[in-house]
């Protein structure tokens, strides 16, 4: 007499792993979506100190003979040639985009003097994500930034 087996999944053994896959998925997507959203914070802190960085350098460097600065909006960060983001000139501007989780407040517009490098104005500016994660970036009289 000859036994046969079969292999195969029972359909309480198929509902259990999709449960389990289910319930792991459920608990990683938010956590993924919270990181993401850090490094979207971190990256726009890093972009905007280099942006005001690349600013400072070409105004000691007096390049194109003028002032440059650096404006930050809900859409990006636009490093400008001119005396302000209003009377710029438009054809050299430098547009870095910005994640929409990401929000912006204190200065947003920073210029910086031919020859010394010193901006115009002086503070804070806060990078605040939708996880209410809070970047802090502060440009001093000298240019000298910290974050």
């Amino acid at each position: 007499m000859k036994i046969c087996k079969t292999g195969g999944f029972t359909l309480l053994e198929i509902v259990l792993s999709i449960a389990t896959i289910t319930i792991i998925a459920g608990i990683s997507i938010p956590i993924y979506q919270s990181f993401q959203v850090k490094n979207d914070l971190d990256i726009t802190a890093n972009t905007w100190v280099q942006t005001l960085r690349r600013a400072q350098v070409l105004s000691r460097a007096v390049d194109g003979d003028s002032t440059w600065g650096v404006k930050i909006q809900p859409a990006g960060l636009i490093l400008f040639k001119g005396a302000s983001y209003d009377s710029r000139d438009a054809t050299f501007d430098e547009i870095f985009m910005v994640p929409t989780s990401i929000s912006a407040s204190g200065i947003t517009e920073i210029v910086f003097a031919k020859f010394t490098g010193n901006p115009q104005a002086t503070g804070t500016t806060t990078l605040t994500a939708s996880t209410a994660e809070i970047r802090t970036i502060n440009i001093n009289e000298k240019g000298t930034l910290t974050y």
